[in-house]
């Protein structure tokens, strides 16, 4: 079964409950990132691109956030994201080492 890749600017309005005024806003401050497909001037949306309007919405009608405390959020969650990730990997190698000097009887 093919999972839909692309959803169109009408699809997205529609899913969301937004008008393409506020989709342009978001493409303008740079917290959406719609693309052109090859050989076609429409703008489309990948799922990491609705995951992220998911959040944006919710930040700005749930919580009452404007868009530069949106950008500051979204890039905040993006540090705390890539932190956790080198300390996964820090613990990995760490978990590692103490395997390897385990096997050596160390």
């Amino acid at each position: 079964m093919d999972k839909k890749q692309f959803w169109t600017v009408t699809e997205v309005m529609d899913i969301f409950e937004v008008d393409e005024r506020f989709l342009s806003e978001l493409e303008e401050e740079d917290l959406l990132s719609p693309v052109c497909r090859e050989g076609s001037p429409a703008k489309v949306f990948r799922i990491e691109e609705l995951q992220r309007l998911s959040l944006v919405k919710a930040l700005v009608e749930d919580m009452g956030v404007n868009l530069p405390g949106v950008e500051v959020i979204l890039r905040m969650r993006q540090m705390m994201f890539d932190m956790r990730r080198q300390f996964d990997e820090i613990l990995d190698d760490l978990a590692q080492e103490f395997q390897d000097r385990m096997k050596r009887g160390e």
